[in-house]
């Protein structure tokens, strides 16, 4: 099953401004939601911009990979490593 099917992606920003305008103290939170039970699979808590990032990237593979090939990706991620 592909992870768009499985998994919601859930942004709540920390103010109304785009990212590249965002006071760097703002911080955004990126959740990967379950659709099945509901749970949160992932979480992330960032500053704006690398929010934004992060998201872009997430959603690329939200759509092309399977469920558990998503989560192998994204599981264990290495933040420093990818910014």
């Amino acid at each position: 099953m592909r992870a768009n099917r499985a998994f919601d992606l859930i942004v709540s920003r920390g103010g109304l401004e785009p990212a590249f305008l965002a006071d760097r103290r703002r911080l955004d939170r990126i959740e990967v939601v379950s659709i099945d039970d509901g749970e949160v699979v992932l979480y992330w808590d960032l500053p704006a911009k690398q929010a934004s990032k992060l998201l872009r990237l997430l959603r690329e593979d939200h759509v092309s990979l399977e469920a558990n090939e998503f989560i192998a990706t994204w599981g264990g991620l290495d933040l420093e490593a990818l910014f």
